[in-house]
């Protein structure tokens, strides 16, 4: 298979800044720049889902909290991170789905 485009590892976590990752990665995935691949899908192991991040230009993780649960999901599957970032060493964590775009343009930049 072909190299593809950068692909996104990205959390979705039940906090402002899981949240806040998973629309960072909507957003680049709407201006083409990477494409999110089903993170929670690796462990499954299903092949096609495994094969996005091996063909990858570069996986990119974008996880909400120092907890690095969307990191840990590529690396148990043996799958290489080239850039990885934490959504909360930008933004303030609290409890809340509450998505801001100043805070997504912020962390997207």
């Amino acid at each position: 298979m072909a190299q593809s485009a950068n692909v996104l590892g990205i959390c979705d976590g039940a906090a402002n800044v899981g949240q806040i990752a998973h629309a960072v990665g909507v957003s680049l995935t709407n201006v083409d720049k990477a494409r999110i691949s089903r993170t929670t899908a690796v462990p499954a192991a299903p092949k096609p889902h495994l094969e996005i991040a091996e063909n990858a230009k570069k996986n990119i993780v974008i996880n909400g909290c120092g907890n690095r649960c969307a990191s840990k999901v590529l690396q148990n599957a043996r799958r290489k991170i080239d850039y990885e970032m934490d959504t909360s060493k930008y933004l303030k964590k609290v409890p809340t789905l509450d998505v801001y775009q100043a805070d997504v343009k912020k962390i997207a930049g």
